[in-house]
């Protein structure tokens, strides 16, 4: 049902006379309904809705939220005929923010015409746009008695002193338009009003208020003022309702690229004392990463960078926070830049990575357009630049010169076009010119208008207005163009993030060569190519299969999806996660008569109150993970009133919750000590005591180094060391899900990693970089890099050759402890008391755990890898077995490296022959090189360790088993 076109039940259709009334003016729109009444009817459609119900009616402002790209333009021509249908309405002013607007509605109803005079029975209409040159069509829209539709931008009515329509005129009989106009009472429908009110001053708000509107509907994506709200289509309704496109982003980040001083300035901030958010690659225990770092004025970088010598002499300067002008100047030896929010000092080439962006962006339009052709659909891409010159400029003689994105494209476009895999689109086709006939741009450069169709040059007298309608009319009038095979544009090349009437609903690929992360326009650049996709017949095909919008980007997936977010919250004031009081207001109940009625309000928040006094939500209705936990298990337990709604209710509470995806705490669990049939603990058994007798004391260690070999180690380690890489690109695909719950982003295929070549890197100070690192005097370093012969890698990357060559020998360093270390048992009194399992509480999640076991001292196995589930799981079931215990993490053995804890302890007697004791280390691989040096490197210590307690008889042996097989052949072995 049309929206708004069932607010006013009780004017009667039958005597359409009601709805309109007569002047000496003209034929306009009446309304025989109290406020009261209207009141009502304004409740009962919003409680249908589910929407919050207003208290009072402050004004004939009715608000209508629609999400980009849901045929909003539609929605509001159909409710005019709806209303006329039913109440006779007959007068309706659409008034839109710009020309694009006016030349898109104006185009929507030539080509709707026949379907409304189907609809609606043939009812004779009019409509035409507003001209102050031609106010004839003002007083034939006054006095017709047929559906009158004005179409106006705010433009040609928010200036008293300037528009004609406040005028008198001969045209007009000599009245003012705007006289004419108010005695119609017209139904005023405002096309994006956060763009006509007028801001602050108002001054759109007033023009139509001078209408003398019988009401006002107003239709937006984006309200800033919500005045008695009657539909809401959100983002999220849209796309789970599959009413747009499905939303996937190819997000391209660069990496290991940290051999230049780097700063990228965020944001600058005045509260308290002035200072600038940015982003250096800090060192850290992992290697370099890029972190945000507060500075202020006189900052020294190189500290801010925790002592990266590529910051030295690196100074902050003056910080300016003054609106529009916020930025930063960075110092540095031989200048100074003044950096803006989003810009970066030291990066990597942004020409190659643009390139890159084209590259994928022609391959992802490419590999739709062999899915889509068939199935008569032409696909579009669309670039967002950062300036007009990068694309096309203007030599002496005005003649257009490709600019560098224009060429970059041209070069991908025919290297794509050569790939077998695309052989089937370029069959018999010229590269060179189709290469240059595919793409254009949409820009207005001084008095010259340059569209994919014609280049026209107007007078030097033009107003921006006549620049403005001759661009936009010949696109918006080519749109049909444009979507036809026989048009061969497809990528179109845009400076601005095109305003409200630009989008295309074949757009399938949106690529940013700017930098979208310091501004609100993810959600404006994606509602660009929201629409679903129509065919060569105009007619609309549906389904995510083929409507799949794919943005490239240079942000991480997850920084996309959490940034989306974020707008659309601030956008929309969709509150993600968040129960509102009014959520179940609409569910449907049927009464004792039969009828089906809404929950109602009161009913919603006593159900609200239910679910926070049970701890599913918190006082602001935010979603807490008992709730997650209750509907995942089918446990949540409603008020007796609610059961036959039950379904209906879970079903809203599970769009609003989202996935339970954390380790819940209340999965969390103490893993009790096991007993024997006499009640007594089995870790107290005489058969256990045996056991820890032989492993419960403490050593203490020392080691004997080798320098020369050291040196040989490193030589050898950095020789085998994996190779340098470049700089690279990195690309992940993912898809962007909007839901109740917030927007989710999941990886899928299409990774990628391609080299960027950075040839204008400075070499830092090898040796003393590594210096601090590894704390080996230069003559030993010296002799390893030499020794190595890699010391050209150090060119290719510095930085990562700089980490690997730390890692390396701090790595040959660990190793060269462990060689000669020697442990010593402690006196009697260092123990690990067994006390320590009684006292020492074992907890664990329900997922890692073997459950109910007979053998071990506990009741459940806690396991960290499906290798000790495994190896927990064959103890059980293996008759030598006799006790065992998963060792806990307060029983540890010193290292160099940290703190060892070993994995099993068990007993082993096979056929009632001698008892062996065992420690045991679980691992997928008995071989060293497969093992992680330093976890090979704590087995050798454990070995050292175990051998150190090995004395008297039989004492317990230490074992790395893969299998309790390993362990049972290690058994049958004598001890040596």
């Amino acid at each position: 049902m049309p929206v708004g076109s069932d607010l006013f039940p009780g004017t009667q259709p039958e005597q359409m006379t009601l709805g309109v009334a007569e002047s000496d003016l003209g034929v306009g729109n009446r309304l025989t309904l109290l406020d009261d009444e209207l009141l009502k009817n304004l409740n009962d459609v919003q409680l249908r809705g589910g929407l919050p119900p207003s208290s009072s009616l402050t004004s004939g402002d009715f608000t209508v939220e629609m999400e980009t790209g849901t045929g909003k333009t539609y929605v509001y021509l159909r409710t005019i005929f709806e209303l006329n249908k039913r109440y006779g309405f007959t007068k309706f002013v659409i008034v839109v923010p710009s020309v694009a607007i006016k030349e898109g509605v104006y185009k929507t109803l030539q080509i709707t015409e026949d379907h409304f005079k189907g609809l609606y029975a043939g009812v004779p209409f009019d409509y035409f746009l507003y001209d102050s040159g031609k106010l004839g069509q003002v007083r034939n829209f006054a006095t017709s008695s047929n559906i009158q539709i004005m179409v106006v931008t705010v433009g040609a009515i928010n200036k008293k002193d300037v528009n004609n329509l406040y005028k008198d005129s001969e045209k007009t009989g000599g009245e003012k338009p705007i006289d004419l106009i108010k005695a119609t009472r017209p139904i005023v429908i405002v096309d994006e009003p956060q763009s006509v009110d007028g801001g602050l001053e108002g001054r759109g708000k007033e023009a139509l208020d001078a209408m003398n509107p019988l009401c006002t509907l107003r239709y937006s994506a984006t309200h800033v003022n919500k005045h008695h709200m009657v539909f809401r289509l959100d983002a999220v309704d849209a796309y789970e309702r599959k009413l747009v496109k499905q939303i996937e982003v190819a997000s391209a980040t660069v990496e290991d690229a940290h051999n230049k001083p780097f700063v990228r300035l965020l944001k600058v901030d005045k509260r308290g004392r002035i200072s600038a958010t940015v982003e250096l690659d800090k060192q850290t225990a992992t290697g370099v990463q890029r972190v945000e770092v507060r500075v202020s004025d006189g900052d020294d970088l190189q500290q801010s960078a925790d002592g990266r010598a590529i910051y030295a002499d690196f100074r902050v300067g003056e910080i300016n926070t003054a609106k529009g002008e916020e930025f930063m100047e960075l110092r540095y030896p031989g200048g100074e830049v003044f950096l803006r929010p989003g810009q970066a000092h030291g990066d990597v080439d942004a020409l190659a990575v643009q390139r890159e962006m084209i590259r994928r962006t022609i391959r992802e339009h490419l590999d739709k357009e062999k899915r889509l052709r068939p199935l008569g659909i032409k696909v579009l891409s669309l670039f967002f630049i950062d300036s007009v010159e990068k694309y096309r400029q203007y030599d002496a003689d005005g003649k257009p010169i490709k600019g560098v994105y224009a060429q970059i494209f041209e070069e991908e476009y025919r290297r794509a076009a050569k790939l077998p895999a695309y052989q089937s689109l370029f069959a018999e086709i010229d590269l060179k010119s189709t290469a240059e006939q595919v793409h254009d741009g949409y820009f207005s450069i001084d008095k010259r208008v340059v569209t994919p169709f014609a280049d026209i040059e107007l007078k030097k007298s033009s107003k921006k207005e006549d620049v403005e309608t001759s661009s936009y009319n010949l696109i918006m009038k080519e749109k049909e163009k444009l979507l036809s095979f026989n048009t061969p544009l497809k990528f179109i090349f845009s400076h601005s993030a095109l305003k409200e009437g630009w989008d295309n609903p074949n757009v399938f690929q949106i690529c940013t060569l700017r930098d979208i992360q310091t501004e609100r326009e993810r959600r404006q650049t994606i509602g660009r190519g929201l629409r679903l996709c129509v065919n060569q017949h105009g007619e609309r095909v549906r389904g995510f299969e083929v409507n799949t919008l794919t943005v490239v980007a240079t942000e991480n997936y997850e920084q996309f999806a959490e940034n989306l977010q974020k707008e659309i919250e601030a956008d929309t004031g969709i509150r993600f996660g968040i129960v509102e009081h009014h959520q179940f207001a609409a569910i449907a109940v049927t009464a004792p008569d039969g009828q089906t009625v809404p929950l109602g309000v009161e009913q919603s928040k006593a159900l609200w109150e239910h679910l926070k006094a049970a701890g599913h939500i918190d006082a602001k209705g935010k979603v807490q993970d008992s709730l997650k936990k209750a509907l995942k298990e089918g446990t949540l337990v409603l008020p007796a009133e609610f059961d036959a709604q039950k379904g209906q209710i879970t079903e809203v509470l599970r769009k609003v919750s989202g996935r339970l995806e954390i380790k819940n705490a209340d999965e969390r669990k103490q893993v009790p000590l096991r007993k024997g049939q006499d009640g007594k603990a089995i870790y107290l058994s005489d058969e256990f005591k045996a056991l820890w007798d032989r492993i419960k004391h403490q050593t203490t260690y020392r080691v004997q180094f080798d320098n020369a070999k050291l040196i040989t180690d490193c030589i050898s380690a950095l020789q085998k060391a994996p190779a340098i890489a470049k700089a690279r690109l990195q690309w992940c695909k993912a898809d962007i899900a909007i839901g109740k719950a917030g927007v989710q982003a999941t990886e899928k295929s299409g990774a990628a990693t391609v080299v960027l070549d950075e040839s204008d890197i400075e070499l830092p100070d090898l040796l003393t970089d590594l210096q601090d690192r590894t704390h080996l005097t230069r003559r030993t370093i010296t002799g390893i890099l030499t020794g190595s012969g890699r010391l050209d890698d150090f060119k290719r990357n510095p930085q990562q050759f700089i980490e690997l060559a730390a890692e390396t020998i701090n790595r040959c360093k660990r190793m060269a402890l462990v060689d000669g270390i020697k442990y010593q048992k402690l006196g009697d009194q260092h123990v690990y008391a067994q006390e320590l399992f009684e006292q020492e509480e074992l907890t664990g999640y329900l997922k890692n755990m073997l459950m109910d076991t007979q053998k071990s001292i506990y009741e459940h196995v806690v396991y960290d890898s499906t290798t000790e589930r495994d190896f927990a799981d064959a103890l059980e079931k293996n008759d030598a077995i006799k006790l065992y215990a998963k060792l806990p993490g307060w029983f540890k053995v010193p290292t160099p490296l940290g703190s060892y804890n070993p994995d099993w302890a068990v007993l082993v007697e096979e056929d009632g022959a001698q008892r062996l004791y065992f420690v045991v280390e679980t691992k997928s691989s008995l071989f060293t090189d497969d093992l992680r040096d330093k976890e090979s490197a704590k087995i050798e210590c454990g070995k050292a360790h175990f051998h150190a307690l090995a004395v008297g008889e039989n004492p317990a042996r230490y074992v790395v088993a893969r299998s309790v097989g390993d362990l049972l052949t290690e058994a049958a072995t004598p001890a040596s």
